[in-house]
């Protein structure tokens, strides 16, 4: 019979599988300047003018919803792009078919396709694929995180002033003007501010060591899901802090003896500029 272990990584095995064949997708639709100025000036907008959908999105969305439909089809599906369909297994795929959409149709490097695999509320398999640097960051609970197989392991924690941190800010206005008013407080403390645009690579860089640690509001699951499972599965912890207001729901990750330090000045720079 086989275990809940192997199942997380029989999963993981399956996200990765699927999320090569999107990943694959999407690239061939970007052959050239012409063909990715043609996706963005179709693009469609969804919660503001800044939240771009194009048809590249839907394409890599059908793809994954295609796949596990076909693997398994008693799975759950919950896609950011509508894609929805009830589970009778108990599990539930959570699928970002582009995340960082902005950078992908302007032609910026970070974007990927993440997949993960949740049961009873827990992420139990993961992957972010970044198919430009062709590189896969995949996770299943208690089996650890890696990188094109590379296990990944958390190191030394790093001093406070020398953190490379990295943040995102929302498609709504006045989110963006809030989590922006924080970095008057909380820039001049670290290292230096990352902002990548695509928050599942994100995560997965705090867990290989690109960054050293993440926060931001108001993140949605497809989001979330996979990249924060790599980031735990290498050994760091996430939380959700409790800002009120608009930046309610801030996720931050980090490693374990730095996280109180960060969560101060966080905490501290939501109360100077409230």
């Amino acid at each position: 019979m086989t275990s809940p272990l192997e199942d997380f990584q029989e999963l993981a095995e399956l996200a990765e599988r699927i999320a090569h064949l999107a990943g694959a997708h999407v690239l061939s639709l970007i052959g050239g300047d012409n063909a990715r100025l043609a996706l963005r000036d179709t693009a469609d907008r969804k919660t503001s003018a800044t939240d771009l959908v194009s048809t590249a999105d839907h394409a890599s969305e059908a793809v994954i919803v295609a796949q596990l439909a076909i693997a398994r089809p008693r799975d759950g599906i919950v896609a950011e792009e509508g894609s929805t369909r009830p589970s009778t297994s108990g599990i539930s795929w959570v699928i970002d078919p582009i995340d960082g959409t902005t950078n992908f149709l302007y032609g910026h490097g970070s974007f990927g396709v993440s997949i993960a695999a949740v049961r009873d509320g827990e992420t139990i398999a993961g992957v972010v694929y970044d198919p430009l640097r062709r590189e896969t960051y995949r996770a299943a609970r208690g089996f650890g995180a890696s990188c094109n197989g590379r296990k990944l392991t958390i190191g030394s924690p790093t001093p406070l002033a020398e953190v490379l941190l990295g943040t995102g800010f929302h498609y709504l206005a006045s989110r963006r003007r809030r989590q922006a008013e924080l970095l008057v407080t909380i820039l001049p403390e670290v290292r230096d501010i990352r902002r990548q645009g695509a928050a599942a690579l994100d995560l997965c860089y705090v867990a290989s060591g690109r960054l050293d640690a993440y926060y931001e509001a108001a993140l949605q699951p497809w989001d979330r899901a996979a990249g924060l499972l790599v980031a735990q599965e290498a050994g760091y912890v996430g939380v959700d802090l409790d800002l009120g207001g608009e930046l309610d729901g801030t996720l931050l990750v980090a490693h374990p003896d730095l996280l109180e330090q960060i969560r101060d000045l966080i905490v501290r720079a939501n109360e100077l500029h409230r």
